[in-house]
């Protein structure tokens, strides 16, 4: 109950300062390796516009930087223009967004296949502790949110639907009407067999891909 209403507030917080947070923040994060400057910045890289990185210690600028690189890597790759493709009927304009979803959802329910050193659950707290001694460097719309990203343990939330659907919920009433939560998820139930395999076909590549750029 507590958690629900702390997303309530924390949701129209962001509604009144017209933003909102990235939907593939687990999968960034993941992929800065265990350097904890390089996911603060891989972290806050929606949210640095321009020539702004140069403000930010060498690390957590090159994270910023690899945000971008991964970004540009995702949106070209043939394995997810395709997909999106296949979304698109029942997504139209969203199909982007709530890919990024589906794809942060099968990295949480597949970490182990990814990091064979930690579970999600430790990978989660690590990386909670750095934002939270990194604080300083964050930017301000990031610190209006940071406190309630911790406590609501949101990078384990995709692991299940019912984490899944919660944040789709909460898109729904306060950012885009658009979005049918439940339809987001039969979507998933349905296809899920298919937008596993696709998953597992990207993210091989963009996984290779970062370790060239790193």
């Amino acid at each position: 109950m507590i958690e629900n209403y702390l997303q309530e507030v924390h949701f129209f917080l962001l509604l009144y300062k017209n933003i909102l947070p990235a939907l593939n923040y687990l999968a960034h994060i993941f992929l800065s390796g265990n350097d904890s400057q390089l996911q603060i910045g891989n972290f806050i890289g929606d949210f640095v516009k321009g020539n702004h990185y140069e403000n930010y210690p060498v690390r957590i600028r090159k994270g910023i930087l690899l945000h971008r690189k991964i970004d540009s890597f995702t949106d070209s790759h043939p394995v997810v223009r395709e997909t999106v493709v296949f979304l698109r009927p029942a997504f139209g304009r969203y199909s982007a967004i709530i890919l990024d979803m589906y794809f942060d959802y099968f990295l949480a329910i597949r970490f182990s296949d990814y990091h064979t050193g930690k579970s999600l659950r430790i990978f989660a707290f690590h990386f909670y502790l750095s934002a939270l001694l990194n604080y300083n460097h964050l930017p301000v719309r990031v610190k209006r949110f940071i406190f309630h990203f911790v406590i609501s343990n949101r990078l384990t939330k995709y692991s299940k639907l019912e984490g899944l659907k919660s944040s789709l919920v909460i898109m729904a009433n306060y950012k885009i009407s658009a979005l049918q939560p439940e339809e987001t998820i039969n979507f998933l139930i349905e296809n899920h067999e298919v937008l596993e395999k696709q998953f597992h076909l990207f993210f091989p590549d963009l996984v290779e891909y970062v370790r060239d750029e790193t």
